[in-house]
């Protein structure tokens, strides 16, 4: 046997009632989501329950969806009524009763809140752009500040070689002669002043000091 065709109407059973919304929400989300993936739709779906929760599905986000709604009735009701833009810059009320006006300044309202949305966004979005911008620039400063101070501490250590290889070199330009000079005093000896080379200076050690080159007597 089919299954029998169910009659739309409240259901009087409270337990009832609240399993079957639970079970028809469900599947009404699935679709939603579904219609979204399946034909690249912008979906929103919002449900307040018989004890005021609210259950709501968007594809995308609810902001984005409403602000897209409102956009949307605003053009239509343009389309619809070519005096309507008039209307929305305050000319041409002639004839509109309170209830009229009303609609009106909830379109107003409503476009109000949307180029405000828009224009908060905007801002948000260049806030977040400069934050971004700063924070490259500041790590730029980082590393630059980084490969700065290494520079200079290899400066210094280059600065500190060189001063030790020229205080050694001065150590041994001091120590190094060309020429000795050897005086021979005696109270008994004439006094001999020699000139000699660093070689026949060693050998003079080993031979008795030989009278070379330049000899003073009294």
């Amino acid at each position: 046997m089919g299954r029998g065709k169910i009659v739309i109407r409240r259901i009087d059973n409270s337990t009832s009632r609240q399993v079957t919304f639970s079970k028809r929400r469900n599947g009404i989300f699935k679709k939603a989501k579904e219609l979204g993936i399946l034909c690249d739709a912008e979906v929103g779906l919002v449900i307040f329950s018989s004890t005021g929760r609210l259950y709501e599905y968007a594809s995308t986000s609810m902001k984005s969806v409403i602000d897209r709604y409102g956009r949307a009735k605003e053009e239509e009701q343009l389309v619809a009524n070519p005096n309507s833009e008039l209307k929305l810059m305050g000319q041409d009320l002639s004839g509109l009763g309170v209830k009229e006006l009303q609609t009106l300044e909830n379109q107003l309202e409503i476009s109000l809140r949307c180029i405000r949305t828009k224009k908060d966004q905007l801002l948000i979005d260049e806030i977040h752009e400069l934050n971004r911008k700063g924070s490259l620039v500041h790590q730029e400063n980082m590393e630059l500040y980084k490969k700065l101070n290494l520079i200079r501490q290899e400066n210094l250590e280059l600065y500190n070689k060189l001063s030790e290889t020229e205080a050694v070199n001065e150590v041994r330009r001091e120590s190094r002669t060309p020429y000795n000079f050897a005086v021979i005093e005696d109270a008994n000896v004439p006094v001999h002043l020699e000139l000699n080379s660093p070689q026949q200076q060693n050998d003079a050690d080993h031979t008795a000091h030989p009278k070379l080159g330049l000899q003073l007597h009294p």
